[in-house]
């Protein structure tokens, strides 16, 4: 997942329209996290157009989940011709209008832009980005002139404030990236 600017504030990947579905116009949606289920509580999602600097407002006036995958009913998209026309394009969503994690959960969006602090102390960089991969999100860490990969899977993230996160790295990790 990544995030961008948005006039209305930061916003964040959730996912990707994959092709229409039926003839009225309605989308599948590839969900970045796994989870379909989550388009579900969604009243408006933003999409993403090439030339254009920040998402389009979609209203979602249904949505149910259909195997692995979302299916929505934007507001405007009314044929399989308007569907078409947005198959490839990536959804975003405010980061104003996810639910608050609880005390001890975060958003990986929320990692972004953070400085990378290892257990033992040591300064990594900071957090430049989040790449999907099949397995697990990957944290692109920048800094010492280098750049780490680093694998977020449960336990990784030890903690996190305001302006760092602390991470509990990989065995040999760091080692390998400074040769």
């Amino acid at each position: 997942m990544g995030s961008t600017g948005a006039a209305a504030g930061k916003c964040v990947l959730l996912g990707k329209i994959t092709r229409p579905h039926g003839i009225r116009g309605e989308v599948k949606i590839h969900s970045y996290s796994g989870q379909p289920e989550n388009f579900l509580g969604y009243r408006e999602i933003l999409v993403s157009f090439e030339g254009q600097d920040e998402p389009i407002p979609y209203r979602v006036e249904q949505s149910r989940v259909q195997g692995k995958l979302a299916v929505l009913r934007l507001a405007g998209c009314d044929s399989r011709a308007e569907a078409e026309a947005l198959a490839g394009r990536e959804i975003w969503l405010r980061r104003s209008d996810f639910p608050e994690p609880a005390e001890d959960e975060y958003y990986l969006a929320d990692l972004e832009d953070k400085e990378a602090v290892s257990t033992d102390g040591l300064n990594l960089g900071r957090i430049t980005g989040i790449m999907d991969t099949a397995a697990h999100p990957i944290l692109i860490v920048t800094g010492r002139g280098r750049e780490y990969l680093v694998p977020v899977h449960k336990g990784v993230v030890a903690g996190f404030d305001e302006k760092q996160v602390v991470l509990r790295l990989p065995p040999g990790l760091v080692e390998m990236n400074d040769h």
